[in-house]
């Protein structure tokens, strides 16, 4: 059985840090895995991703530099570590998988299975 559990969401002052957790089970050998976020009154959106295939990590602009994923491939989990927070990081996170993945990991319509997301709020 697939399953995603996120963790470590929580409060954090402007400039701190955070780290979420996803722990996965029931993987194939060949899968992406994502961070997703949705801030209030927006979207849901892909801003990080793994491929397992070829082992790349992807960021988009807004957390480059400032959020980093890594994998402990013995527990199955997924990590994203969360600096310099600031009050636009706000959103529910979610964790996904792609089990069919193209190419690159960042095909974020193609995320199948979704853990079931935990809050970040980031305020002074």
């Amino acid at each position: 059985q697939v399953q995603l559990v996120e963790s470590g969401g929580g409060s954090a002052q402007p400039g701190g840090s955070l780290r979420l957790s996803c722990a996965t089970s029931g993987f194939p050998d060949s899968y992406a895995l994502g961070w997703f976020r949705r801030a209030p009154g927006q979207e849901r959106k892909g801003i990080a991703c793994f491929s397992r295939t070829d082992g790349s990590i992807f960021y988009v602009d807004s957390v480059k530099g400032r959020f980093t994923i890594s994998i402990d491939h013995a527990k199955k989990t997924m990590f994203l570590q969360m600096n310099s927070l600031k009050p636009e990081d706000t959103a529910v996170y979610y964790c996904a998988a792609d089990f069919f993945p193209r190419g690159s990991c960042t095909k974020w319509y193609d995320y199948d299975y979704w853990g079931q997301g935990t809050q970040v709020s980031v305020f002074s």
